[in-house]
């Protein structure tokens, strides 16, 4: 055990961690010269297109040290963006150490500091790494400053690395073996492995991924889940590598993979505790507290047949991504789907695109919204995760919504332009702090509902990318919201309906109702698109009918004749406005979403 070291990379977005990964899987020769690419662990091809990570990865590598020992890496490869960050927890939650990877160029932001926060939680032994050195634009004193003020190392502490040529990675692999302690546990105690990720093989079933903190597994043992009561056969155990190494056993320390032939996902969890049937162990292990989604939105088939089948895809990408919850639901214009809970809108696009490529399934998704509070007039206090579930305005008291507590970290040009921003989405200043003379640091409390849509791609674009943004929910206040919903013709569109500030219900009724004039088809029938609040109209298009030329035939003759032909048109279209529906197609459904 004193020989091996468990270790995740951790940073912001962009800051370089897949790159050294890489040098460090080609440096301990893990991966063979051939077989290399970059980002070499991130195997979807989402990640790939984008040059994102979304998914944890987990590999084992061998280094031979300077001292003639062979040490065991097991090396948990993060994703930097705030949308994953629970990826990011369950990784530090299996690791003894984390790599701290700042880049050169960009100095320290948001998610570098709640990622450092997570570590510190944990106990990690951190290793602070200066990524990017060979740019010509990196500030290697000023960002090295940054890091001291941060984690209050000293200077000759921070590693300089480059994970695009190479440079100093061999430092970084000697510096694991010297700092990061090796992990504690007894291989003959009682089994006790902490699951912190699986995913799902159409052949093998449900492949669990495990830290062995106390115990030894072995090939055919009858293994427990402590929190489900389940027992199974350890069909195959082994390690990660680039692909599953199978072994005879694995003791304490190790981290690895585990089939049992599972095919019901229901029945894995991941932060659950493994033992075995002889020897249990006293207690589960503390595993990671449960996922808070942020943002929440309907996900509904197109077809309703397919609602069994979006339920098992659903299900099974629950597995290899365990901050996505769901639960049935029903809606009056889009029939059975689901309530998703995301932890962001990249999340939300992520899951739509992997639904579509991993499983094949066409969705549907309603406007994203957040959960509010409604108390009542008779004093319950009842949850509000749709539009649809706000109780009558005659009912109703006062509605409760979330606040989140929002960092940004950015240079001083910038401030001005992000102080509009955040006023303009409802929010409140509370702290500006300088880091240094070229960064500062800004705390607003702001709505999570104003943040939900389009606030960091505007943050992104006033601040031409050099502000970060991170945050953390707050608490609930009362706000003067209103229900808008959409008619069609007087008919609700349930799907479409939105919890929005009374202050900006109208410009964004206003805003809805001419996207749709655009988008829905025209029908031989006049559509009325309106927003309304309760009954009151406040916003109104019309889209007109498609007119069919029934006099063409009559040529000459008595003017009564066309006149016969028209009232009979007339009449015709009066009956086919009051039996004729609207149906809204996928588009206009996707479009509404991406509403500034």
């Amino acid at each position: 055990m004193k020989n091996i070291r468990n270790f995740c990379v951790i940073a912001h977005i962009d800051h370089g961690k897949s790159t050294l990964s890489d040098r460090l899987l080609e440096y301990t020769k893990t991966i063979a010269e051939r077989d290399m690419q970059s980002q070499a662990l991130d195997d979807m091809d989402i990640e790939r297109e984008r040059g994102i990570t979304i998914k944890s990865h987990a590999i084992q590598m061998y280094y031979n040290h300077t001292d003639g020992e062979q040490y065991t890496f097991n090396m948990i490869d993060t994703p930097g963006h705030v949308d994953f960050s629970y990826e990011v927890s369950r990784s530090i939650a299996a690791c003894e150490g984390a790599l701290l990877l700042v880049d050169a160029s960009q100095g320290i932001q948001a998610q570098t500091i709640s990622n450092l926060y997570l570590a510190i939680e944990h106990d990690l032994e951190i290793i602070p790494i200066l990524n990017k050195v060979d740019m010509e634009s990196a500030m290697i004193e000023e960002v090295s400053d940054q890091i001291i003020d941060l984690i209050g190392c000293d200077l000759e502490d921070i590693l300089h690395a480059s994970g695009k040529t190479g440079f100093g990675v061999m430092d970084v692999l000697a510096e694991i073996v010297e700092k990061v302690p090796p992990p504690e546990g007894d291989p003959k105690a009682p089994v006790q492995a902490l699951i912190f990720d699986s995913v799902f093989n159409s052949f093998r079933g449900v492949i669990t991924y495990f830290r062995l903190l106390n115990g030894t597994l072995k090939k055919g043992d009858r293994v427990k889940f402590v929190n489900t009561g389940i027992e199974y056969t350890a069909d195959e155990i082994g390690i990660l590598q680039m692909d599953q190494v199978p072994k005879k056993e694995l003791s304490a320390g190790n981290v690895g993979y585990l089939i049992t032939g599972v095919k019901n996902s229901k029945e894995i969890k991941v932060g659950d505790t493994i033992t075995t049937k002889e020897n249990p162990c006293a207690e589960a292990i503390k595993g990671f507290e449960d996922v808070k989604p942020m943002v929440f939105a309907g996900i509904f088939p197109i077809d309703n047949d397919d609602f069994e089948d979006l339920r098992d895809s659903l299900e099974k990408l629950q597995l290899n991504d365990a901050s996505l919850v769901f639960e049935p639901e029903t809606s009056v214009a889009l029939g059975f789907g689901f309530r998703c809970g995301f932890l962001g809108m990249l999340h939300l696009e992520i899951i739509q695109e992997r639904l579509d490529r991993e499983f094949d399934q066409n969705v549907i998704t309603t406007i994203p919204n957040v959960s509010y509070f409604a108390m009542t007039k008779k004093g319950e206090r009842l949850k509000i995760n749709t539009p649809s579930d706000l109780p009558e305005s005659t009912q109703l008291e006062y509605v409760e919504e979330p606040f989140i507590l929002a960092q940004i970290i950015t240079a001083p040009e910038y401030i001005g332009a992000i102080m509009n921003l955040c006023m303009d989405k409802r929010g409140m200043m509370t702290k500006q702090t300088y880091l240094t003379t070229e960064r500062v640091e800004l705390t607003f409390e702001l709505p999570l509902a104003e943040i939900v849509f389009d606030f960091y791609d505007r943050l992104k674009s006033i601040s031409r990318g050099y502000a970060s943004f991170d945050y953390s929910p707050l608490d609930y206040r009362q706000s003067d919201l209103v229900k808008m919903d959409m008619l069609l013709n007087s008919e609700p569109v349930d799907a479409l309906s939105a919890l929005v500030h009374r202050t900006k219900a109208q410009a964004f009724g206003r805003k809805i109702c001419k996207k749709l004039r655009e988008l829905l088809p025209r029908q031989q029938f006049v559509i009325a698109i309106q927003a309304s609040i309760g009954a009151k109209i406040i916003a109104r298009e019309t889209i007109s009918a498609l007119r069919k030329d029934v006099t063409a035939k009559c040529y000459g003759g008595d003017i009564s004749r066309k006149r016969k032909l028209l009232e009979k048109q007339k009449k015709g279209k009066k009956k086919m406005r009051s039996i004729g529906n609207v149906e809204v197609p996928q588009k206009a459904f996707l479009e509404v979403l991406k509403l500034d």
